[in-house]
């Protein structure tokens, strides 16, 4: 990589980004792709000095992680309609309009198109019946994209009330963890940070019930097999593991940015790379990019 005065800056914000995942992706893809840019991790406490920062140093595109997908919006110029509507951005694009010196920031959501498009790979989205495990952050994205697809979506969360409401929120069905045993679906979707290292052992609902679902897709990939994904296999399911999701929001990330279509192949092989180097040296961190 050739660093100068035209290299096009890109990044990600947020608190921590050490454990970030990201870098290693964009800078693989942006390289493969031709393009004089580089992805920096960037630590930051407070979004508004972050983005005011951001306009100022030329900022191509940033990625947007907790704690601040929520907070970062009343700071932006432009949010996306879609964004607006789920109440979070993780994606955010710099532009000068033209023949001015003033910098646009309009903010995007590209997590509920990563878990579509790694879902769509295994099914068809509109019409199936998906079961989704936890009412996070990430649950919110996840079962927000396959409703806008056609799906219907099935909640369950440890806390029902925090469940219920985004069944609500959504307008879909919600079940209590201990019903469990009553649901048959295409597909079910573990979106809590169940059985991820060091806890690699615990699994997220009963494996004894794993044969009412035709995939299962987990969205923790340290471990990048969780238990959850090995009691699927032996159930006879298909799976889709955690970086599937990382992986496709980054890819629209990098469209909305360049315009260019994204090196999918050399991004995953970037990913497994550098989890691999995390674990021959003990570094595996909690999985927060998304």
């Amino acid at each position: 990589m050739n660093i100068n005065g035209k290299t096009q800056l890109f990044g990600i914000i947020g608190h921590p980004v050490t454990h970030s995942l990201s870098p290693a992706m964009h800078n693989a893809a942006l390289m493969a792709m031709g393009i004089n840019g580089v992805y920096v991790p960037m630590d930051t406490t407070d979004p508004a000095t972050g983005v005011a920062g951001l306009r100022t140093l030329g900022f191509v595109g940033i990625s947007v992680t907790v704690p601040h997908k929520v907070a970062v919006m009343e700071h932006l110029d432009e949010i996306d309609p879609v964004a607006r509507k789920i109440g979070a951005v993780n994606t955010l694009l710099f532009r000068r309009k033209p023949g001015e010196e003033e910098v646009v920031v309009r903010g995007f959501n590209t997590d509920w198109l990563g878990s579509n498009l790694a879902l769509a790979d295994r099914i068809q989205l509109a019409g199936s019946r998906v079961l989704v495990l936890g009412a996070g952050g990430a649950a919110k994205g996840v079962c927000f994209g396959l409703v806008e697809a056609g799906a219907e979506v099935i909640i369950t969360n440890r806390t029902e009330e925090k469940g219920r409401g985004l069944a609500a929120w959504l307008g879909c069905d919600f079940i209590p963890s201990d019903q469990l045993g009553k649901v048959r679906a295409d597909a079910l979707v573990n979106t809590t940070s169940v059985g991820m290292e060091p806890n690699s052992a615990d699994i997220a609902v009963n494996p004894n019930l794993l044969d009412h679902f035709s995939v299962v897709m987990d969205i923790v990939y340290a471990p990048l097999q969780t238990r959850l994904l090995q009691e699927a296999e032996r159930a006879g399911c298909q799976t889709i593991d955690g970086l599937s999701m990382l992986l496709n929001q980054a890819a629209v990330q990098l469209k909305i940015w360049t315009g260019k279509r994204p090196p999918l192949d050399i991004m995953r092989r970037a990913l497994e790379d550098e989890l691999a180097r995390r674990k021959s040296g003990g570094n595996i961190s909690a999985p927060k990019d998304i």
